[in-house]
């Protein structure tokens, strides 16, 4: 692999970088989409929705999200410019500091979930493989291995990573092995009995939808980071959408079939104790070995948007965030995950409302004046105030999509009363 990698979070990256084709971006984007959180996601559908109904939001709710991906992923492409950068034209070069800061928080978290993902998931293999090992099973050893590993990953950065290893090697390793979990259940379930079994309503569909769609929201923060290294706006989009559509899809429907056949109140280690009975738990190791790509991510991803902040190398910042994010996974308390999830999208979903307003209008990157700042983050905090007010009051509806159109909306009606006032009037940057 190539040395560690040097650009910035703020400037374009140059055009010799942009050299991903479609091939990089399904690699890079079905590996993201395919992993235990996502698995556990699918799960979380499983009593309330039921395997029919569940699956039928995870597509609609995955199409959904790989649209709105791939097109902040085009944005980036177009100007080179990580997806905290994008957020310069809406807020200004001093209002992207507040997304900036609120994602590499809520990336330190994201990543130190994903090494307690890992660190069980390798738990549990070795006590299946060899039961009454010592040390093998120490949670902090795992922890620290996992998290070194992550973290060197997250320091070289995604170009030799992605191009010399995720494409040649390791997108076929994770499909390997989600093919054995899908033939596996296949092989031992009834398709036909589990299909017609309904759901304890637990769960409004609406509300499903949501948190499929939050998974999407989740990578909003990230996506430019690396869409912005796509040789045309074309690869970039469709390998984008195409790549995280069928990973999700895949992995989050394998997660509920595997939770539908649990007796009820079983527990997320009983379900990553079933999967780890298909085939010896080799299929379960395949994508424990890919999972790594989903630790690498928020903290590369971590260190661009905070060198938005602070202008310190990303190496050097994500090395810090490697560590922080291995220290808080010694103690991340993982049943706040849908909580986790629903405030996610909360915040981002209507700050990339804004964002695509923005472009459509514009088509091209300039400085807002104040009062249209002023415009934006009023309507980013109605949005967030809809999105919560949505999931608490009214389930039923959902909450994602109202909160898209009343920020769009909004900002919209906002931005033209500004341009209106002969405020809104932006110059080149």
């Amino acid at each position: 692999m190539q040395a560690t990698e040097k650009y910035t979070g703020v400037k374009p990256v140059s055009s010799e970088r942009q050299s991903w084709a479609f091939g990089d971006f399904f690699a890079l984007w079905t590996s993201l989409g395919i992993g235990l959180a996502v698995l556990q996601t699918g799960a979380l559908l499983g009593p309330g929705l039921g395997l029919a109904q569940s699956i039928m939001m995870i597509v609609v709710g995955t199409v959904i999200g790989s649209a709105l991906i791939a097109t902040v992923g085009w944005f980036s492409q177009r100007h080179g410019l990580s997806s905290m950068a994008l957020m310069q034209q809406t807020l200004g070069l001093k209002g992207a500091y507040i997304p900036a800061c609120m994602n590499f928080i809520q990336l330190i978290g994201w990543g130190a979930f994903e090494i307690v993902l890992m660190r069980n998931a390798a738990i549990q293999l070795i006590e299946q493989w060899w039961p009454g090992s010592t040390w093998l099973t120490i949670p902090l050893v795992w922890t620290l291995l996992l998290g070194v590993l992550a973290t060197w990953q997250a320091i070289k950065g995604p170009l030799s990573w992605v191009r010399v290893f995720l494409r040649r090697v390791g997108i076929w390793i994770v499909i390997t092995g989600c093919a054995g979990l899908t033939y596996y259940w296949f092989s031992h379930y009834s398709l036909a009995h589990f299909w017609q079994q309904a759901g304890d309503h637990s769960m409004p569909k609406a509300l499903g939808l949501d948190i499929v769609i939050s998974m999407a929201v989740s990578w909003l923060p990230l996506v430019g980071d690396y869409s912005r290294f796509g040789k045309s706006s074309g690869h970039t989009f469709h390998g984008t959408a195409l790549g995280y559509l069928v990973g999700t899809v895949w992995i989050m429907a394998l997660g509920v079939a595997y939770q539908v056949v649990l007796p009820a109140g079983s527990s997320s280690t009983q379900l990553m104790l079933s999967l780890g009975v298909a085939f010896s738990g080799l299929p379960l190791l395949m994508v424990l070995f890919d999972e790594t790509e989903n630790a690498f991510a928020p903290i590369h991803s971590s260190a661009v948007s905070a060198s938005i902040v602070v202008r310190w190398p990303i190496s050097y910042l994500a090395m810090l965030f490697g560590v922080i994010s291995t220290i808080v996974a010694w103690c991340v308390p993982t049943a706040a995950y849908l909580d986790f999830l629903l405030w996610i999208g909360s915040v981002f979903t209507p700050l990339f409302a804004l964002l695509m307003v923005d472009y459509f209008s514009s088509k091209q990157l300039r400085s807002p004046g104040k009062l249209q700042v002023c415009a934006a983050l009023v309507a980013w905090f109605l949005g967030v105030v809809t999105y919560h007010v949505m999931t608490s009051y009214y389930p039923d509806w959902g909450a994602t999509l109202p909160t898209l159109v009343v920020s769009a909306v909004v900002y919209g009606l906002l931005r033209w009363l500004v341009s209106c006032l002969g405020y809104g009037i932006k110059q080149h940057s």
